[in-house]
C-alpha cells in the first residue's frame, strides 16, 4: 500500500488550462474516484499521473518520492485502459506477460506472475485464446490481469467498463471491488457513471473544467453537496432545483413558493436563492409540512419504483417513488428537512 500526494497540479492545451490548481492526498489503499462531464480532465489527470502526459505545473508524489520525471515503467503505476488495448495476434499469456519481458522479468517468474494474476481473475482456461475469441467482459479481465502481473503500488483505471453491455458492467463493478479488498492497492478510478462511483469509491473528486468542486464519501457527497452543480451531478434523476427570487421572500423565514407560504424557522432569507429536494424525498401524499398540486406529464415503470414527470407553474419536479400514481394531477410533498438552499453563486448556504 502507498500514498499519493499531488500538489498544485495545472495542465494546458493550447492555451486553453484543463487542469487547475489540483491538490489532493489520498491515503494507504484509498479507492478513488474521478467523476465529471466529457472534458472535465479526468483522463488527462490519470495520464498525467501514469507519466503519459507531462505536467506543466505541481507535484506528484508516490510515498514520500517525486515521481514528475520518471519514465512511466519506472513509476510503479499501471494503467488499465478503455479500449483493453491487447495484442490482437498474441494469446491470452502473451498479452499479459509482454510488459514483464521488456522488463526481462526472468522466465519462470513471468510464468509464476502470470499464472497467479490468472487465478485472481478467474481466467486461466482463457490463456492460450486471442483476444478475438474473448467476450468484452473477458478482455476487461485480462487487461486487468496485466496490471496486476506488474505487481503496482498504484492501479489507474480509465473508464474500463465503458464498452460493455449494463450486465456486464454491473458484474465487472463487483469483481474490480472484490479484487480492491484482495489486493489492498491503491486504485484512482476514472468514470462518467455516477452508479460506478457511487458503489466503488472509498471517496470521490468531482471535477468541473478542471477545478476540484468537491471531494468527499459517497454519502458526503450525495447528501451534503457543496454546491448546486454537484446535487445535480450526483444522483439520479438529479436533484430538483427551483428558483426563489426576492419578490418571494415575504420576511425573513417565509418565502412563498407555488402560492403556499412556507416558514423555515432556522434560516434567515435576504436575497434570491435556490431550493433543492432530491427526487426520492418528495411523496404522492400528504405526509409532509410542505405540500404541492402537480400535473403529471409522464410515469417511467421501472418496476419496483416509478420516475414521475410533473410540472407545476411551468417548472418540472421529478419524483422517484414506489406509490401509485393514477389522473393527470396529483399531490405530492416534502419534508422541510430534506431541502437544501443555495445562494444566487450556486453555493451551498444550508
Amino acid at each position: 500500500m502507498s500514498k499519493i500526494t499531488i500538489k498544485n497540479l495545472e495542465k494546458s492545451f493550447n492555451n486553453n488550462k484543463v487542469i487547475k490548481n489540483f491538490n489532493i492526498n489520498i491515503g494507504d489503499g484509498e479507492f478513488i474516484v474521478l467523476v465529471g462531464p466529457s472534458g472535465c480532465g479526468k483522463s488527462t489527470l490519470l495520464r498525467m499521473i501514469s507519466g503519459l502526459e507531462s505536467i506543466d505545473q505541481g507535484e506528484i508524489y508516490l510515498d514520500t518520492k517525486l515521481i514528475n520525471n520518471l519514465i512511466p515503467s519506472k513509476r510503479e503505476i499501471a494503467m488499465v485502459f478503455q479500449s483493453y488495448a491487447l495484442y490482437p495476434h498474441m494469446n491470452v499469456f502473451e498479452n499479459m506477460s509482454f510488459g514483464l519481458k521488456m522488463e526481462k522479468i526472468p522466465k519462470n517468474e513471468i510464468h509464476d506472475k502470470v499464472k497467479s494474476a490468472a487465478a485472481t481473475l478467474q481466467i486461466e482456461d482463457l490463456l492460450e485464446r486471442k483476444p478475438k475469441q474473448l467476450s468484452g467482459g473477458q478482455r476487461q479481465r485480462v487487461a486487468i490481469g496485466r496490471a496486476i502481473t506488474r505487481n503496482p503500488k498504484v492501479f489507474l483505471f480509465d473508464e474500463p467498463l465503458s464498452n460493455l453491455d449494463a450486465a456486464l458492467r454491473s458484474e465487472m463493478r463487483v469483481e474490480i471491488s472484490k479484487l480492491h479488498k484482495k489486493l489492498k492497492s491503491n486504485i484512482i478510478y476514472v468514470t462518467h457513471d455516477q452508479i460506478e462511483a457511487m458503489t466503488l469509491a472509498d471517496r470521490i473528486v468531482v471535477l468541473n473544467n478542471g477545478i476540484i468542486e468537491q471531494f468527499g464519501t459517497p454519502n458526503d457527497i450525495y447528501s451534503d453537496p457543496n454546491n448546486i452543480f454537484v446535487a445535480e451531478f450526483i444522483g439520479s434523476p438529479k436533484m430538483n432545483i427551483i428558483k426563489i427570487n426576492k419578490d418571494q421572500i415575504i420576511n425573513s423565514n417565509t418565502i412563498e413558493l407555488f402560492k403556499n407560504k412556507i416558514t423555515f424557522e432556522n434560516f434567515e432569507f435576504k436575497d434570491e436563492i435556490y431550493l433543492g429536494v432530491r427526487p426520492e424525498n418528495i411523496s404522492i401524499n400528504n405526509d409532509h409540512e410542505i405540500k404541492l398540486d402537480v400535473k403529471v406529464d409522464l410515469i417511467e415503470n421501472l418496476g419496483f419504483e416509478k420516475i414521475i414527470y410533473t410540472k407545476i407553474s411551468g417548472n418540472e419536479i421529478i419524483i422517484k417513488s414506489s406509490e401509485n400514481v393514477t389522473g393527470q394531477s396529483s399531490k405530492i410533498s416534502f419534508s422541510k428537512d430534506k431541502v437544501l438552499f443555495f445562494d444566487k453563486s450556486k453555493k451551498r448556504i444550508r
